[in-house]
């Protein structure tokens, strides 16, 4: 399963999360991206069971995933509102988070040379707050993006290279 942490059409993180579901990605595997656009803002007087529609079938989408690859923009030093929204939504009620020791592979891509970093570490930080498992090598960070990208598609080899390791520590997990 793949979550994109931005909203805005054709982003490079869609692009990026794409271009692993259709070209690096084993062949006996897949990535079905999950789009967070229908989600409301997280409200505790709405979850549990009769939590609203989008909510639970985003919780069951990532119940029935072996792994979850996350795409993270950086806004302002931090991860997205609208990725932050989706993990409170999978990480709640206390004691019932989807996220439990769930495999997860985490990137970040910005125009900035940096790549995203900082919203790397508030994502992963968050993540591990809900018990969620990470893979520890490599740490996917992403600098000045959108000359990586063409027609599409994550273009630049060394970038590819790196995430095929990522994907590959995904799947030792999911696969030990």
């Amino acid at each position: 399963m793949g979550l994109c942490g931005s909203l805005r059409k054709n982003s490079a993180h869609e692009q990026i999360l794409n271009t692993i579901a259709e070209e690096l990605l084993p062949s006996d595997s897949s990535l079905t991206l999950y789009r967070l656009h229908n989600l409301p803002p997280y409200n505790e007087d709405l979850d549990g069971p009769s939590a609203p529609y989008a909510v639970l079938e985003l919780r069951q989408a990532v119940l029935a995933a072996n792994g979850i690859v996350i795409g993270c923009p950086e806004y302002n030093h931090g991860m997205s509102g609208v990725l932050k929204n989706a993990l409170d939504w999978l990480s709640r009620p206390h004691g019932k988070s989807v996220l439990k020791a769930k495999p997860i592979l985490t990137f970040t891509a910005s125009s900035a040379f940096t790549g995203g970093v900082r919203a790397q570490q508030q994502l992963n930080e968050t993540l591990w707050a809900v018990s969620a498992e990470l893979t520890r090598y490599p740490q996917i960070v992403i600098g000045s993006v959108h000359g990586k990208l063409s027609n599409g598609r994550l273009m630049d080899e060394s970038v590819r290279n790196y995430i095929k390791l990522g994907l590959e520590a995904l799947r030792e997990m999911i696969l030990p």
